[in-house]
C-alpha cells in the first residue's frame, strides 16, 4: 500500500526529507504544507538580501518546477492547526481535514519576542522570514539610528549589513563579551574591535527595559536608567520551536518534540526534524543539522533503516571585514594541549584544542581556509599522534593534518 505522507513546514529539513523519500519511493503521496505564501527558500540569505532587492526566485531551495517533477503536492499559505493521532487526520486553518499514514513535523522555530514595555510600537521588527526582510527593507528607508537587541550571529550579521547602508547602528548585548559560547576572550576582542572600526556601537551587559515613543519608537531605556534615541529596532534574542499544534497530542514534548536516532517520535508513524525536533536533549537551530535530520527522517519514512549521527555544531560569521569559525569544545580546562597561532594586529587568531592526541575544538579568526580540514578532523576524531604539533608552524600542522 502506498503511503500518504504529510509534511508540516517547508524549510530545509522538509526539502531534505522529500529528497530522501523520492530516492526510494517515487509513488507515495507527499503533501507539503507551509504557512508562508512563498515557495521554500533559504533563510540564510535574508540578512544579506537587505542590501539588495530581495526576490523570492533568487533564494529558493529548489526551482518551482521541482515540486511537480517530484510529485509533491505543495500547499502555500496553508496553516495546519491540529493533528488527530487517533483518526490520523490533520486539520487545516479552514477546518478541512486531510488523512495521513505518516507525518513529518518540520515546523521550525520562531524568533522569541522580548518582553519589554513598548515592544509592539511601530518601527520594531525581527528577521526570520522573507516577509520580515521585506518589512524591514521598506520600513527603514528613512531610518537613521537603529538598535539591534541581541548580539548573537544573526544580530551581528544584521548590524553589519545595516552599517554598510550608512545607518547609525547600536547593538544591545546582555553579556560582557561577544559570542561567549563560541569564542574565547581574545577572539571576542578581535571581533569587538572590528565592529567598532565599522562604526557600530555595542552596549555590553545591557538590558533594554523600555521602548520609548508614542505610537512609533523614538528611543529606548536601559536597566541602568540611561536613555538613548533610535527610530528603528530589530530584535534577535533566540528562537523557540514551533510545537503549539502538538500540545494536545500524545507526542512527547520538552522544549521540542522528542525524537530518537531515526528521527521518530514516540508514535510509530510520526517523525520530526530540524528546529522543532529535540534529540538527546538538544535543539541546535542550525542549518546543517536540520538538513541532515531531514535526510534521516526521509529515509526512515520511506522504510530505509537509517541512523542519525551527531554532527558537531559549527558557527561561522563573515562580517565586519573578518571571517571566523568555531567548532567543538573550546574550554581550555577540557583540553590537554593547545595549539595557538596569533597575530592580533592582522586579525589572525588560530586556537586548536587537543585531548588524547585528537582535536576536540577549534577557533579560527581571519583566514578560515583551514576550517574544512579542522571540521573533518574533529568529526572523524582523527589521531594526530604522529604529528609533532608542538614544534611546527600552524600552517605546517594543517598541511600534515590534511594528509591524514
Amino acid at each position: 500500500m502506498q503511503d500518504k505522507i504529510i509534511i508540516i513546514g517547508n524549510g530545509i529539513a522538509a526539502i531534505s526529507a522529500i529528497k530522501s523519500i523520492r530516492e526510494i519511493d517515487a509513488e507515495s503521496e507527499i503533501h507539503l504544507f507551509g504557512e508562508e505564501v512563498f515557495y521554500p527558500y533559504s533563510r540564510l540569505r535574508l540578512s544579506k538580501g537587505l542590501l539588495s532587492t530581495l526576490q523570492e526566485d533568487n533564494i529558493l531551495l529548489q526551482k518551482k518546477v521541482w515540486y511537480d517533477d517530484n510529485n509533491v503536492n505543495l500547499y502555500l499559505g496553508t496553516k495546519v492547526v491540529s493533528i488527530d493521532t487517533d483518526k490520523k487526520t490533520v486539520k487545516l486553518f479552514d477546518d478541512s481535514l486531510i488523512s495521513y499514514t505518516k507525518i513529518l513535523i518540520a515546523t521550525g522555530s520562531s524568533n522569541m519576542k522580548p518582553e519589554i514595555p513598548g515592544i509592539d510600537k511601530e518601527g520594531i521588527y525581527t528577521l526570520r522570514s522573507l516577509q520580515d526582510a521585506w518589512n524591514i527593507a521598506h520600513g527603514f528607508k528613512d531610518s537613521k539610528r537603529i538598535l539591534i537587541i541581541g548580539g548573537g550571529v544573526q544580530g551581528l550579521e544584521t548590524a553589519w549589513i545595516l552599517s554598510q547602508m550608512n545607518k547609525e547602528v547600536t547593538v544591545a548585548h546582555n553579556c560582557n563579551r561577544l559570542m561567549a559560547k563560541q569564542l574565547d576572550s581574545k577572539a571576542s576582542k578581535i571581533l569587538e574591535n572590528n565592529i567598532y572600526a565599522n562604526n557600530v556601537q555595542i552596549l555590553f551587559d545591557c538590558e533594554v527595559s523600555e521602548i520609548l515613543g508614542n505610537s512609533k519608537v523614538d528611543g529606548f531605556k536601559t536597566s541602568d536608567g540611561k536613555t538613548y534615541t533610535c527610530d528603528t529596532i530589530i530584535y534577535s534574542i533566540g528562537a523557540s520551536p514551533n510545537i503549539e499544534i502538538l500540545k494536545d497530542t500524545p507526542l512527547k514534548l520538552n522544549r521540542g518534540v522528542i525524537v530518537d536516532e531515526k528521527m521518530k517520535t514516540n508514535m510509530e508513524e510520526i517523525f520530526a526534524a530540524g528546529d522543532a525536533a529535540e534529540y538527546n536533549g538538544h535543539i541546535f537551530g542550525l542549518w546543517n543539522i536540520a538538513l541532515n535530520q531531514g535526510k534521516v527522517a526521509g529515509y526512515n519514512i520511506a522504510d530505509k533503516d537509517t541512523i542519525y549521527e551527531d554532527i558537531t555544531p559549527v558557527t561561522t560569521l563573515n562580517a565586519f571585514d573578518i571571517s571566523l569559525f568555531s567548532m567543538g569544545i573550546i574550554d581550555e580546562d577540557m583540553a590537554t594541549d593547545i595549539i595557538l597561532d596569533e597575530n592580533v594586529d592582522k586579525n589572525i587568531y588560530n586556537k586548536i584544542f587537543i585531548k588524547d592526541k585528537k582535536i576536540i575544538g577549534a577557533i579560527v579568526v581571519g583566514n578560515i581556509k583551514s576550517s574544512a580540514i579542522l571540521k573533518s578532523a574533529i568529526e572523524k576524531e582523527t589521531s594526530i599522534e604522529n604529528i609533532d604539533y608542538k614544534n611546527i608552524s600552524f600552517d605546517n600542522f594543517i598541511q600534515e593534518l590534511k594528509s591524514k
